[in-house]
């Protein structure tokens, strides 16, 4: 997962700030019905998080990947903590900007301390299936 510092000129370009005006880029309100969004030409979606307790955007996220297949860049803005972004990959976020309180190194330790999971993902199948032979 790419992580963005909250005072880094990419997190400009994204989500509130402006996605809007970028060709590619779509800025998708966490009330926004996921399924329905035209997705010819949009190479990254910005989904909002507007308090750490609202998780509309995870679940937007996962429709994105698993229904709709989207392969582009999905970013997560707003009020993104480091304790949040292992469930952000899993669901399949694929850049982070994090909360200006948040530090970058610390994000990266998350990923560090938590390599494999039992349980599949977005991505991944569950080991226990992975294991049986074909």
């Amino acid at each position: 997962m790419k992580l963005i510092a909250h005072n880094d000129p990419l997190a400009l370009t994204g989500g509130q700030y402006g996605s809007e005006n970028q060709p590619g880029v779509v800025f998708l309100a966490n009330d926004a019905d996921a399924l329905t969004l035209e997705l010819g030409g949009v190479t990254r979606i910005d989904l909002h998080f507007p308090k750490f307790t609202d998780g509309r955007a995870f679940s937007q996220a996962l429709l994105l990947r698993r229904r709709r297949g989207f392969q582009g860049e999905i970013r997560a803005t707003g009020d993104v903590l480091i304790d949040q972004l292992v469930q952000m990959q899993r669901c399949g976020f694929s850049a982070a900007v994090l909360r200006a309180d948040q530090d970058v190194a610390h994000a990266q330790r998350q990923f560090d301390r938590f390599k494999a999971f039992y349980q599949g993902d977005v991505e991944k199948k569950p080991h226990f299936v992975e294991a049986q032979p074909a």
